[in-house]
């Protein structure tokens, strides 16, 4: 189709899509624009970008410029966008993008996107999505007991001592089987955030690492992981889901962007790039045009192999790592950043990635409660916004973090004590009795009665809120 210039001169908003019939009739707010001239140039880039082929379409997208002298610019007037190819953006696009999209990450990330699900609802795209479920799951381990499990030099050349004589068939290891999760079943939901509480040693960071096909080579696992319907062994669950991890380890001579930017090439994009051909293709044969900055963020972030990602920045903003970005990790020997940065850091490794799934192991150690609920804000709004599913172990989580989780898992000695909606918690402990002052407090209320319940047999889980009877 022959594309002629537009005789009108107005513009539209840039925060809406564009039809391909709204190019020629848009005139009817000139004052956008500092001249006709500048509308009408908007439009026949955009009317450009259509007739691309896919291959350079993909790969093309419009960057905002902005005349830094003009006062006017202060209020986004007189502002042009320059064709870019999204492969080559340098460092400094990279931040500028990302600064001006998230001023505010925990407030921008939200509006962002929701800009980006309605890109792929006006289409009908539906976002894939991840269903977790577990049933009748065991992890046992054998393990020494008492003195014989301190890591002692005599211990070490007693446990040789069993391995050799394991091996020659006589079996003198006093070894122990110890059940660390004992039969538990459930379900973790796409596009909820799922909050794990339990005292420790009750079997989180077990029950974590198997749901994530993570556990370690050692542990004898039963039951039933499934993704999807899908078993752990259909699959490669390490492309699906991410284990953030309690442990922060990382190369300390390098700085924090390099270490994201290591990470992202190392996971890729997944499926991002076929999500944003589909998307592209049902948007030009219905004639519209995304707003600029979601359709340059999106074909950024789903470009593989370039040595420094959009996402990077995104995931820095996200943590609020800005300050130590170009800083080198460290180590014992190095001088580096805070360990409250590598808690964060450790975090940021795992997201820059395409998985739906996200298993987090305490990742607010060593964070104040103000950083800990904007961070676990921006993930409430990626699991509601974009579909994800994500379960979460905190230690003690303030009332404002509690609130924003949608379900709740309460483990105590193996066993799970209640899963279900955050709000019908209440009405379980009242149904056995066991009433919370005033229905409010709950967070620290739940950490107390876990914690309590550590000292408390739990082989029925009904004894646990039964057994406190101060808070009657």
């Amino acid at each position: 189709m022959e594309i002629e210039k537009p005789r009108n001169s107005g513009a539209r908003s840039r925060s809406q899509s564009w039809s391909m019939e709204e190019l020629y009739m848009s005139a009817t707010d000139g004052s956008k624009r500092s001249s006709h001239a500048d509308a009408d140039e908007e439009a026949l880039k955009l009317a450009s970008l259509h007739k691309l082929p896919t291959f350079d379409r993909l790969r093309t997208a419009f960057l905002a410029s902005y005349n830094t002298d003009d006062i006017e610019n202060q209020h986004g007037d007189h502002q042009k966008n320059k064709q870019v190819n999204v492969r080559e953006l340098g460092s400094n696009d990279q931040q500028q993008i990302i600064n001006k999209l998230f001023q505010v990450a925990e407030v921008d990330n939200g509006k962002f996107l929701t800009k980006l699900r309605e890109r792929f609802d006006r289409v009908g795209i539906s976002l894939p999505t991840v269903e977790v479920r577990f049933e009748n799951l065991t992890v046992k381990a054998n393990c020494y007991v008492g003195n014989r499990a301190i890591p002692t030099l005599t211990n070490t050349a007693r446990n040789l001592a069993d391995m050799a004589f394991a091996f020659l068939g006589i079996g003198l290891s006093r070894k122990r089987k110890f059940t660390i999760l004992d039969d538990v079943s459930g379900m973790i939901k796409p596009s909820r955030m799922t909050l794990l509480l339990g005292p420790p040693s009750s079997g989180k960071t077990t029950l974590l690492m198997a749901l994530a096909g993570r556990s370690d080579p050692g542990l004898t696992v039963e039951g039933k992981v499934t993704y999807n319907g899908h078993t752990l062994d259909e699959f490669v669950p390490q492309r699906t889901s991410s284990y953030i991890s309690q442990t922060d380890v990382h190369a300390g001579e390098m700085t924090v962007k390099e270490t994201l930017d290591f990470s992202a090439r190392c996971q890729g994009v997944g499926s991002r790039y076929e999500l944003l051909t589909e998307l592209d293709r049902r948007e030009k044969e219905a004639g519209i045009f995304p707003e600029p900055e979601v359709d340059l963020f999106m074909k950024a972030t789903a470009m593989e192999g370039v040595e420094s990602s959009l996402i990077t920045e995104y995931v820095i903003k996200l943590l609020g790592l800005e300050i130590c970005r170009d800083t080198i990790v460290g180590n014992q020997m190095i001088r580096g950043i805070s360990g409250g940065q590598k808690k964060r850091l450790t975090t940021g490794e795992m997201i820059v990635g395409p998985t739906k799934a996200l298993f987090m192991d305490e990742i607010s150690s060593g964070l104040d409660t103000s950083t800990a609920f904007q961070i676990i804000k921006c993930f409430q709004q990626i699991a509601h916004l974009t579909e994800g599913t994500i379960l979460m172990s905190l230690l003690q989580p303030s009332p404002e973090t509690f609130n924003l989780f949608d379900d709740i898992i309460l483990l105590s000695q193996g066993q799970i004590v209640y899963q279900g909606p955050r709000d019908h918690i209440l009405d379980f402990f009242e149904s056995v009795g066991f009433t919370c002052p005033e229905r409010k407090g709950i967070a620290d209320f739940l950490q107390e009665v876990i914690n309590l319940s550590h000292s408390f047999p739990c082989s029925d889980p009904g004894i646990v809120p039964l057994a406190f009877n101060n808070y009657k």
